[in-house]
C-alpha cells in the first residue's frame, strides 16, 4: 500500500549510507529504509544495508549501463519523481554523504522543480571515515587546524571554473581529494608546480571502512606513480598534509584479528545476524548465502492437537531454537499462553535453544553437558521409564533422541513444528566470489547445511576453508567428501568464531616468523 492509497503524498529521502561499513548509517537513515516503497541505491552502497528494506519494497541498484556509461542523472531523477507522484516513499541511498560530491544538489533541484517533498539525511563522508578508520587525524593541534575537501574533477566538466591549485598549494591544513584515482598525475603535478613540496606526506585510502580497506603511505610527488603501479581505482580518497606522518603504522581497524578475512555465512538469513556481528566486529568481511530455508509446516493440525493435549506429557523437549520459537508462537496464535506449560518440564539442547527459551521467560529444567542429541537422550533416559515426551522437531533430522528415549521405556510423540529445506541455487555473485577464490572461510553450523552446501557448490567448496560447529557437523562434511579446516571446541556460535580466530592468528604468526631474518 502506497502513501497515495493512505491519502498521503509521496516523498523522497536522500539518505547518506556512509563510505562502506554498513554500521555507519544513521538511525534516521535506517528509519527511512524501513518505510520505503522504492530504494534507488548507488553501486558502492554496502549490501548489508538492504536488510533494513521491507520485503514489499522495490530495490534498484544503480550500476552501469553497458560497459562504461554511467546511468544519466536525469533518468535517476525522473524515476524518483515518477514514484513519488504515485504516492510512494522513495529512498535515494547514496554512498558517503548526499551533499559531498554526490550529485545531491542536482537531485534536490529536480525535486524542487517538480514540487516533490524531500528530506536530506546526512551520512559519514569518506574524509571523516578515513580519519577514523585509517587513524589519520585530518586535524591536529600541532599540524593542521583546517581541512579542504576537494574533488579531482573540474566543477561543471571542462566548461566549469578551473581549479585554483595555487590556493590549494598554499592552504594551511589538510587536503582530502575525492575521485582522484583516474586523474592523480594532473592534480598532483599541478600542486607541486604551484609550490606544494613534493615530499609532503600523503596517504591513499581505498575502500575506506570496508574489511578490505587499503592504506598506502607515500608523498605528494609519488601518489600518481603508486596508483599506476598498483592499479588502484575507485573508491579512493587521498589525504595530503603533515597529519599523515602523525598516524600509527597500523590502524586500530587493520589490527583486528580477522581484518581482510572474507567469511561466508550459510545459516538462514533470520539467524545469521548475531554470527555476522561477531565476525564483523573482529574485522571480517561478511557475506551471506543461506544454504537452507526455515518455513512453517505444511499442516499445523498435528501441532495444534499436541498443544491441546499438553497436560498429557511430562517433558517438552526442544533440540533447536527454531523449535522453541515455532512451537511457542503457534501456542500464542491458537489462543494459548505459557500457563499451558505449567506442569511440564522443559529440556533443551545447546545454548542457542536455552537463549531462545529465555526470550519467552522460560528456563530449561535439563540441559546436557554436551550439545548433541546423544547427550540429551542419555540425560533424559535416566528417568524416562513410564514418562511421556513431546519432541518439537524439524521436518528432517536424526532419530537419535526419539530412539534413545523409546529404548529407555519412555512414550515418545514427535511433532514437526517447522520445515527445513535446501536452497535450490546460490546467489550468482556469491558463486562468482567462491569460484574466483575470494572467499576464505565458509561456516557450517549443521549437518543439513553441510549437505546443502555440497549440492550448491560442489567442488568449488575446496577453494575455501570449512569451519564446522561440532563433531556431528564435521562427520556430515566428511561423508559429503570434504574436510573441515577447523572444528569448534565449544559447539556454539561463539566457539565457531573462536576456532576461526585461532586459526587466522596461527597463520599470521607463521607468516611473520617466516619473514624474520635468520641470525648467524
Amino acid at each position: 500500500m502506497t502513501n497515495l492509497d493512505r491519502g498521503q503524498s509521496g516523498k523522497v529521502y536522500l539518505v547518506g549510507a556512509g563510505p562502506g561499513d554498513p554500521g555507519l548509517i544513521t538511525i534516521r537513515g535506517v528509519e527511512c529504509l524501513r518505510r520505503a516503497d522504492l530504494v534507488l541505491a548507488d553501486s558502492l552502497v554496502h549490501p548489508g544495508l538492504f536488510q533494513h528494506i521491507p520485503p514489499s519494497a522495490e530495490l534498484i541498484c544503480l550500476g552501469r549501463m553497458g560497459q562504461s556509461d554511467p546511468i544519466p542523472q536525469d533518468q535517476i531523477s525522473a524515476r524518483m519523481i515518477d514514484a513519488a507522484r504515485q504516492g510512494k516513499i522513495v529512498v535515494r541511498l547514496k554512498g558517503g554523504d548526499p551533499m559531498v560530491f554526490g550529485h545531491g544538489a542536482e537531485e534536490i533541484e529536480s525535486l524542487r522543480q517538480a514540487g516533490i517533498p524531500y528530506e536530506t539525511v546526512p551520512g559519514v563522508t569518506a574524509a571523516l571515515a578515513a580519519a577514523a578508520y585509517a587513524d589519520i587525524p585530518i586535524t591536529h593541534s600541532a599540524f593542521a587546524s583546517a581541512v579542504a575537501l576537494v574533488t579531482a574533477h573540474q566543477p561543471g566538466g571542462n566548461k566549469g571554473p578551473a581549479m585554483d591549485f595555487g590556493a590549494l598549494a598554499d592552504f594551511p591544513g589538510t587536503l582530502v581529494f575525492y575521485l582522484g584515482a583516474a586523474s592523480a598525475r594532473p592534480w598532483t603535478e599541478s600542486l607541486v608546480r604551484r609550490g606544494k613540496p613534493p615530499d609532503t606526506p600523503a596517504a591513499i585510502v581505498r575502500r575506506c571502512s570496508r574489511s578490505d580497506q587499503e592504506t598506502i603511505r607515500c608523498t605528494l610527488g609519488t601518489v600518481a606513480e603508486v596508483m599506476e603501479q598498483r592499479g588502484l581505482g575507485p573508491p579512493t580518497v587521498v589525504l595530503v598534509g603533515p597529519v599523515v606522518a602523525a598516524a600509527p603504522e597500523t590502524s586500530w581497524f587493520a589490527a583486528r584479528p580477522l581484518f581482510g578475512v572474507r567469511i561466508l555465512i550459510t545459516r538462514p538469513r533470520h539467524q545469521a545476524e548475531s554470527l555476522a556481528d561477531r565476525l564483523a566486529e573482529l574485522g571480517a568481511g561478511v557475506y551471506f548465502q543461506p544454504a537452507i530455508e526455515i518455513s512453517d509446516p505444511p499442516d499445523w493440525q498435528p501441532v495444534d492437537c499436541a498443544l491441546q493435549e499438553l497436560d498429557r506429557y511430562d517433558w517438552l523437549v526442544f533440540s533447536s531454537a527454531n523449535g522453541v520459537s515455532s512451537l511457542l508462537d503457534r501456542l500464542w496464535k491458537t489462543h494459548g499462553d505459557l500457563r499451558k506449560l505449567a506442569r511440564l518440564k522443559l529440556a533443551a539442547m545447546g545454548p542457542g535453544t536455552v537463549e531462545e527459551l529465555a526470550r519467552y521467560r522460560l528456563r530449561a529444567d535439563l540441559v546436557p553437558d554436551h550439545y548433541r542429541a546423544e547427550a540429551l537422550a542419555e540425560a533424559l533416559a535416566k528417568g524416562a521409564a513410564g514418562r511421556r515426551f513431546l519432541l518439537a522437531r524439524a521436518s528432517r533430522g536424526r532419530e537419535v533422541l526419539a530412539e534413545g528415549l523409546s529404548r529407555a521405556g519412555g512414550e515418545v510423540h514427535q511433532v514437526v513444528v517447522y520445515c527445513s529445506s535446501d536452497v535450490d541455487r546460490p546467489d550468482p555473485e556469491t558463486a562468482a566470489l567462491l569460484a574466483a577464490g575470494q572467499i576464505d572461510w565458509i561456516t557450517v553450523t549443521s549437518s543439513a547445511i553441510a549437505q546443502s552446501l555440497v549440492r550448491l557448490f560442489g567442488e568449488e567448496l575446496r577453494k575455501a576453508r570449512l569451519a564446522s560447529i561440532s563433531p556431528v557437523t564435521s562427520e556430515a562434511i566428511r561423508r559429503a567428501g570434504h574436510a573441515p579446516a577447523v572444528e569448534a571446541r565449544r559447539y556454539t556460535m561463539a566457539g565457531l568464531v573462536e576456532a576461526i580466530v585461532t586459526s587466522a592468528l596461527a597463520k599470521w604468526t607463521s607468516s611473520c616468523s617466516q619473514e624474520l631474518p635468520r641470525k648467524g
